[in-house]
């Protein structure tokens, strides 16, 4: 198969599919996943974006992160749900342009404390190009640069969030970071209906934690760091 087949198969499918509507972040060749000091469970999942600008989740340190990724197969349901979440905790992200919708309010948890500002939900895009060959990944940003010129996406070239906390093809890939940047849990599948209320309640309860230092996350359901 011809480098130019590889092209069309791998990335226009893959970048066209994956150029999201979040304000969220994307992964390159130095893609890593590091282990903090301080707990086993701390994770830093570490990229750069199609700008080329490092992103790093322990930037987000004080928010709840949440990234949503997935192979090409994927990449479409991967995009609504990562929208869907964003709009769900940030409802004006719906009533301003695009390139406005990253900075909107987050909404307030039932429950929380008057006078402190609740965390905010950072949701990321991570698309996973593995199989996009290394002569095409400047292609690849260059695409997601025109397609998604405001919103950075993460792009995994390197398989880091397989090998890291798996991945279920076509269908989209979850992982969630409490406020302390550890691993809360790992999903995948078709986050419809009570499955999408379940996963932004689950949110909600480790916003809720983080106000009252003796409340902690809850264990993770499954994941795997290095």
């Amino acid at each position: 198969m011809s480098w130019k087949v590889l092209q069309h198969a791998a990335v226009n499918r893959m970048v066209l599919a994956m150029a999201v509507a979040l304000g969220t972040v994307a992964t390159g060749p130095s893609s890593r996943v590091e282990a903090a000091e301080e707990s086993a469970r701390v994770v830093n999942v570490s990229m750069e974006d199609q700008f080329r600008t490092r992103r790093a989740t322990s930037q987000m340190k004080g928010d709840v992160v949440v990234l949503v990724y997935a192979e090409r197969h994927g990449a479409e349901a991967s995009r609504d749900l990562g929208r869907q979440l964003h709009v769900h905790f940030h409802p004006n992200a719906e009533k301003v342009p695009l390139q406005e919708s990253a900075a909107q309010p987050v909404t307030v948890p039932a429950g929380w404390p008057e006078g402190r500002d609740a965390p905010d939900v950072k949701v990321v895009a991570v698309a996973c190009l593995a199989e996009v060959p290394r002569p095409f990944h400047g292609l690849a940003r260059s695409r997601f640069r025109s397609d998604s010129p405001h919103l950075p996406v993460w792009l995994d070239f390197t398989d880091t969030m397989k090998k890291t906390f798996g991945l279920t093809g076509g269908v989209p890939n979850v992982v969630i970071l409490d406020t302390e940047g550890r691993v809360h849990a790992v999903e995948s599948g078709r986050f419809e209906n009570t499955k999408f209320d379940q996963l932004a309640s689950s949110i909600d309860k480790l916003r809720l934690a983080s106000a009252t230092p003796v409340l902690t996350a809850a264990a993770p359901t499954s994941a795997t760091t290095k």
